[in-house]
């Protein structure tokens, strides 16, 4: 796509509101959307400040993203910090909006079990979302059978006592950026792994899950796919401290 068309496309997200169309509108959250442009502007959180912007890719907005501040922990004594969860949804938005309504419930419910924040809690946090998601599928797929197969790969972020932890699920990437003090320009710094067909661990443990499907992953079209329909695995995490 040529830079000039890519800037007129994206150009919004850098608008303040004073300056938006006349099809723009502002929510109560201080959000601002253009048609398939969402963004936010610089605000103070916990931990700094944060800006958000989406560029959707179809009418359909699949994608989720959050940011939460304050304490981590359902008791106002628990620790402060500040969460960010980006949520790519596929096949829909249900598994999305799930995440993006109640992830970090689950992350306040296991600190405040756990007395702090550490990998475990953030991995029981996924985990419990997700075998909530898996109930409220068991129970509407007779009357809604395309839940089955609506999915989302899901990125955290957690700033607490001064550390960074970040969680993956899918072949989302979290990466980093970082001002260099001697050529004042912002270097790129992968803080995360995807998970996908596309990396040979990865089938390897999907064959292993499955000894008795010899279609688990298939090459299609030179891309590995779980089941030839799509390359991120069913269940994975991934944590760094």
């Amino acid at each position: 796509m040529a830079s000039s068309r890519f800037m007129k496309i994206v150009s919004p997200c850098w608008k303040s509101s004073a300056v938006a169309d006349d099809d723009s509108h502002r929510s109560k959250d201080g959000s601002f959307r253009n048609g398939l442009l969402w963004y936010k502007d610089s605000g103070h959180h916990a931990c700094g400040e944060f800006s958000m912007a989406v560029v959707q890719a179809n009418n359909l907005l699949e994608d989720q993203s959050q940011i939460e501040s304050g304490s981590l922990s359902s008791l106002d004594s628990g620790p402060q910090g500040t969460f960010v969860g980006i949520y790519d949804g596929h096949g829909g938005p249900e598994t999305s909006r799930f995440l993006n309504d109640n992830l970090f419930h689950y992350l306040k419910k296991f600190t405040s079990e756990h007395h702090g924040m550490s990998t475990a809690v953030i991995k029981k946090a996924f985990l419990a979302a997700e075998e909530e998601f898996l109930k409220l599928v068991r129970k509407q797929w007779l009357t809604k059978p395309q839940i089955a197969s609506v999915g989302s790969c899901c990125l955290a972020g957690i700033i607490c006592n001064g550390t960074l932890y970040i969680a993956n699920a899918g072949d989302s990437r979290v990466v980093l950026g970082r001002t260099n003090k001697a050529t004042k320009e912002v270097d790129a710094i992968q803080l995360s792994t995807e998970h996908n067909a596309s990396i040979e661990s990865v089938r390897e443990e999907l064959r292993s899950l499955h000894p008795d499907d010899s279609q688990i992953v298939v090459l299609k079209h030179k891309v590995w796919r779980v089941k030839g329909l799509i390359q991120v695995p069913s269940t994975m995490f991934h944590l760094l401290p």
